[in-house]
């Protein structure tokens, strides 16, 4: 009899979740091991916060040389720029140099920061300052202090690649949840479709929606969750790469695409944009849909989506 097996695990600083369907929880465990793996390979690859890291040493040698990286790495990235193209740059792994040093959503911040400062740092944030080199397979930043990261693209891939791991050995149906970014292939144990709730930005564990899916990638992004107040006013750990302002004025940002990469990533630059020029954007994307909540709680969505 098919069962659904779970295993909850910390892994590229967040809470993943893997569900895998199947009628054999030794054989289960042994999926759900070898989908752990392959999210801390990845993880490798990526982060910022190993020295020897790909992600690192492209930072380091920027404005000095081009650095030669896995196929992954370079492809991930020529996949990023697409994206930074086609949202007019709000979507930015170059965002790297105005991240951390200026907003810590620790609750300790006080004050914006010296928006002098912001405007020097954001002279680095530009996208069509990542030089790529098929050729010769490497990236070259091209301003010194020019940073990358994947913080925006990440975990949407990790969950993509692991969902197509688990299929390649055989799992028919389960889910790869990273931290309420997640991805899903066939039905429940029961043949049902998956059912995802769409979290109610004023009260995170009451959804205010269900849909049913199956073949589909959701991914959110709210203020709900990290934040800060400031004079009153509310800004999310949402950052604009044009302004190196947080966001204001959207509460959450849902995204659903069959690809889990495609829906992590556009749920920054959907948060950012403005609402109409965000819906009008997603509209004209084939397999591309979202739900926005503004901070009056209305809620917006794009054509193709029916509400329950």
């Amino acid at each position: 009899m098919l069962r659904e097996f779970k295993r909850p695990q910390k892994l590229m600083g967040n809470a993943f979740e893997i569900t895998v369907v199947t009628d054999d929880e030794k054989t289960a465990q042994h999926h759900i091991g070898a989908a752990i793996e392959e999210i801390r390979r990845i993880e490798k690859l990526l982060t910022t916060f190993d020295e020897e890291s790909q992600t690192n040493l492209i930072n380091q040698n920027a404005g000095i040389q081009p650095v030669k990286v896995d196929w992954e790495v370079f492809d991930l990235i020529e996949r990023s720029l697409r994206i930074s193209n086609i949202t007019d740059g709000y979507f930015d792994i170059s965002y790297g140099g105005i991240d951390k040093s200026f907003w810590n959503f620790d609750r300790e911040m006080k004050q914006l920061p010296d928006p002098e400062l912001i405007k020097k740092h954001l002279k680095l944030v530009n996208y069509k300052n990542i030089l790529l080199n098929r050729e010769n397979q490497t990236v070259f930043l091209k301003e010194k202090g020019m940073r990358i990261g994947f913080g925006g693209i990440g975990k949407g891939y990790a969950a993509e690649m692991t969902k197509r791991l688990l299929q390649k050995r055989g799992v028919i149906s389960g889910i790869v949840n990273a931290s309420g970014d997640l991805t899903t292939w066939g039905n429940q144990a029961d043949g049902k479709p998956w059912t995802i709730g769409i979290a109610d930005p004023e009260n995170a564990k009451q959804p205010f929606s269900y849909m049913n899916i199956t073949d589909m990638a959701i991914a959110t992004s709210g203020n709900y969750e990290k934040f800060v107040v400031i004079n009153g006013k509310k800004y999310s750990h949402t950052i604009n790469p044009k302004t190196g302002i947080p966001v204001s004025g959207v509460k959450s940002v849902t995204i659903f695409c069959p690809n889990a990469e495609i829906a992590d990533a556009m749920a920054t630059p959907v948060s950012i944009m403005g609402i109409d020029s965000a819906l009008n954007m997603v509209n004209q994307i084939n397999h591309l849909e979202c739900i926005i909540i503004d901070d009056q709680d209305k809620i917006y969505s794009s054509q193709n989506i029916n509400l329950k």
